[in-house]
């Protein structure tokens, strides 16, 4: 069922990165890629139709910034790809879900807090700015969520409400999430605004406000419901039942990854950064012949990404189960920085549960290890998927400084002094980060927890 006056979308089938700019370079080269991404000086919102180029179907107009997830796993977001909320299996090792992984129990962390805090966004909102953005608990705008920038999404967007009703969101958000997790969130909308500035300014999706809520459900202790807090580069899917909280698919990323704007200095993804090399590095000679792939890490080497809810995803690396004590907490300790974005008491209750499986989880490592080596890692298990993707900067090259005003303006070739757009020059860097962390074998979404509750309690 869809409530609400609302029918689930079906975003039209998108084509690949690579094929809108090769289109874009055959039609007249990079200035023709600014054009189609939106990311030329003087942009306003997406660019002008991809339909307009030939794209079967009509593609979103805006191209990302951001960039795909690689291997179909992110790209111009779920399109063709998007699996529909009753069809959702998970991530699974060959398509067979491993059964009786989740259940229905009390956590002891409290949502009380965080139920009061979004039905406060809520009653806040005008009637056609909740209509607009509630959805029943099973909508398929669940998995319609990308990290690209011109993506056409659903909600109440944040840029266009007043401080008062951005307040009353941040707080949710606050609730939601961990400081740390808050930081990176506000950190990422900010170096999104200050990508905007390096290229010129006056492009509506590169800014701190084009970022969206969703609500599927009502607010409530008791019966399910959640949100999903969308935009370029992070998608944070939250489901809450009772005190059980699950914060999966969460997407976070940034290029640049270093800026400083409206004076403040901002460093993303350090912690994701150093804890990975400080667990690659614990490892003997003999445990990197298996954690290490023998190619090297390309540009997009994400799998799961925005459209891969039924990836199928084989283990690949090194078994922690014949890991020392000191490796196994080296491990925990880099899962706990993704889950550690979530609220202090519902990330421990979710670490417990990785550290329970961790005898059954790989460890996966493409590239070098230097402290700026670009390279891709991964964290599987039953109970959770993490990746980390070092990509090449697709529209920034600069100085790292940008202000509330900048107003270089990028020219063909990408130059200008606040940065200016570039072609990236497909040499993956630490200045832009793609992560993601999913909960495998039916646990994004809440969508088990959900079928259980149905099942016992409906």
């Amino acid at each position: 069922m869809y409530g609400h006056g609302h029918t689930p979308r079906t975003p039209e089938a998108e084509r690949s990165r690579r094929w809108f700019m090769n289109k874009a370079l055959l039609a007249g080269g990079v200035a023709a890629v600014a054009t189609m991404t939106g990311c030329s000086s003087g942009s306003s919102d997406t660019a002008s139709s991809a339909s307009s180029s030939g794209a079967p179907g009509g593609a979103p107009s805006g191209m990302p910034s951001g960039g795909p997830g690689g291997g179909g796993g992110g790209g111009m977001g779920p399109g063709a790809e998007q699996v529909k909320y009753a069809d959702v299996v998970g991530v699974t090792t060959d398509g067979k879900v491993v059964e009786d992984l989740y259940t229905i129990h009390s956590t002891d962390v409290s949502t009380d807090s965080l139920v009061k805090a979004a039905q406060a966004f809520l009653d806040g909102l005008s009637a056609t700015e909740r209509k607009s953005c509630v959805f029943d608990i099973d909508a398929d705008e669940w998995t319609a969520w990308s990290n690209v920038d011109g993506y056409d999404r659903k909600g109440v967007r944040m840029g266009d409400m007043t401080e008062k009703k951005q307040n009353l969101g941040y707080a949710l958000l606050g609730e939601a999430l961990s400081a740390d997790g808050l930081t990176q969130t506000r950190g990422i909308m900010k170096l999104n605004a200050f990508l905007g500035d390096s290229n010129g300014g006056n492009q509506k999706t590169l800014t701190e406000g084009h970022y969206f809520f969703t609500f599927m459900g009502t607010p409530s202790t008791t019966k399910p419901w959640g949100f999903q807090y969308e935009g370029h580069h992070v998608a944070i899917n939250y489901f809450v039942l009772g005190d059980q909280v699950v914060m999966t698919p969460t997407f976070m990323g940034s290029e640049p990854t270093t800026g400083t704007y409206k004076g403040e200095k901002i460093t993303l993804f350090k912690p994701e950064t150093t804890a990975g090399l400080a667990m690659i590095r614990s490892l003997t000679a003999a445990q990197l012949k298996k954690a290490v792939s023998s190619q090297p890490n390309g540009n997009e080497d994400m799998k799961a990404g925005a459209g891969q809810d039924n990836l199928k995803l084989a283990y690949e690396g090194l078994q922690c189960s014949g890991l020392t004590s000191a490796q196994k907490q080296k491990l925990l300790d880099l899962a706990g920085v993704y889950i550690g974005y979530m609220s202090e008491g519902h990330a421990e209750v979710k670490l417990a549960e990785v550290e329970k499986h961790l005898d059954d989880t790989y460890f996966y490592w493409m590239g070098e290890t230097e402290d700026d080596s670009a390279f891709y890692y991964r964290i599987h298990s039953p109970v959770v998927l993490i990746e980390y993707d070092a990509q090449a900067p697709l529209f920034y090259k600069g100085d790292s400084t940008a202000s509330a005003s900048a107003s270089a303006s990028a020219d063909s070739n990408g130059g200008g002094p606040g940065g200016g757009m570039g072609m990236g020059g497909g040499t993956p860097s630490q200045e832009h980060i793609h992560t993601i962390i999913r909960t495998p074998n039916g646990g994004d979404y809440g969508v088990d927890l959900l079928k259980l509750h149905l099942e016992n309690d409906h």
